[in-house]
């Protein structure tokens, strides 16, 4: 099978697109037929191996990738809910052998049958991203109806899932971006948007009940100001996990008596089916910023790195959005 490779650490030009073998699965696992595979900022991450938590975790060589959409080939003999044939989205196994393959095995609680309103390339955009959005704002955040959430980064590929989801959960929705995003906000059901460049949001925003820090943006200064905005008791949550929280964070947390969280993407399969149902119901959509084929995935990382992206983009594995 095809598979996006790297041997060694550094920059797009070490990705490299080769023949490997077919993976076996697991019992708890399922081997899905990669149509469609996310390219997501920690791709590269991991391809440069800069970041030294992550890359104790990685061995050389293996294949990128970490979510994406496609058939079930085959299921392990612990697996139930999926039989070959079933069109599923979901994620591989971490810091693991990934999507940007024609085939990937990974456990079967990470993987749910996808919204049947997408095709497999715009399936594929959804995992990740939107996992990441559903534990920060649910796990750790506990966001409720009637709350108002302030989310940074909110036209990224996480964002963007976040404004909607916390729309769709009747929250009041104050979303952080640059000017050019305030219509695409808008029409994500944003109720104010705050162009960071001009409007310094621990002036403009008080008395939030939850933050969402989606930016790429790793500063503890700028989480200081996001704590300031809350109220009295609220929750402040960072998707950021690898940049700890310093002491000036956790002081600004103590004066307001509020809950800094470092949310960690928890793949779950029961979240991934209610995020189905909210797509399926036209509660949220999918944006999908550019298409690539496998070979051109040198260029979707460094298009990635400019941390520039409206939505996500994708990797099309193989054309099979007529399948879908």
């Amino acid at each position: 099978m095809k598979a996006v490779r790297i041997h060694e650490f550094g920059g797009a030009d070490v990705l490299t697109v080769e023949e490997i073998e077919r993976p076996v699965p697991a019992p708890d696992e399922v081997l899905v037929r990669v149509y469609a595979s996310s390219v997501n900022p920690v791709d590269w991450v991991i391809r440069n191996g800069a970041n030294e938590g992550i890359r104790s975790f990685l061995t050389l060589p293996m294949t990128l990738g970490c979510d994406g959409a496609g058939i079930v080939e085959e299921a392990g003999s612990d697996v139930t809910g999926f039989q070959k044939g079933d069109a599923v989205y979901g994620l591989a196994n971490f810091f693991s052998n990934g999507t940007y393959a024609e085939y990937c095995a990974a456990k079967a609680s990470q993987f749910a049958l996808k919204p049947q309103r997408l095709s497999f390339t715009e399936a594929a955009a959804v995992p990740l991203a939107a996992l990441t959005a559903w534990t920060g704002m649910y796990e750790y955040g506990k966001l409720e109806s009637g709350q108002r959430i302030l989310i940074t980064g909110a036209s990224g590929g996480v964002g963007s899932f976040a404004v909607q989801f916390a729309r769709a959960t009747g929250a009041y929705v104050i979303a952080v971006a640059s000017a050019r995003n305030q219509d695409f906000l808008n029409e994500l059901g944003a109720d104010a948007v705050i162009d960071y460049t001009t409007q310094p949001v621990d002036e403009w925003v008080q008395d939030v009940d939850v933050v969402l820090d989606a930016s790429p943006l790793r500063d503890n200064k700028e989480r200081v100001k996001l704590v300031n905005t809350l109220k009295e008791g609220g929750i402040f949550v960072s998707v950021n996990t690898d940049l700890p929280f310093t002491d000036e964070v956790l002081n600004a947390l103590a004066t307001r008596q509020a809950t800094g969280e470092l949310a960690a993407n928890q793949p779950r399969r029961e979240w991934l089916e209610q995020i189905a149902r909210l797509i399926d119901a036209g509660e949220v959509k999918v944006f999908i910023s550019k298409v690539f084929p496998l070979d051109e995935v040198a260029q979707a990382h460094r298009e990635s790195e400019r941390w520039h992206t409206r939505g996500k983009l994708v990797l099309d594995v193989v054309k099979a959005d007529n399948e879908a």
